[in-house]
């Protein structure tokens, strides 16, 4: 298999963003590295793992 990559200039015109979700990631453009990070704010008590729903 041959695979032949030509990188040439990017050129973006107009971008529109409506909404953004917590863990969004957006990119334009090449990267040699991606690093993401979370974290969460909520207390571990109320965060509920199971199939039942509280009353």
């Amino acid at each position: 298999m041959n695979l032949q990559v030509m990188n040439r200039e990017l050129e973006v015109g107009q971008i529109s963003i409506i909404a953004v979700s917590s863990s969004s990631y957006f990119q334009v453009g090449d990267t040699d590295t991606i690093t993401l990070y979370s974290s969460f704010d909520t207390p571990p008590e109320s965060l509920i793992i199971s199939p039942f729903v509280p009353l």
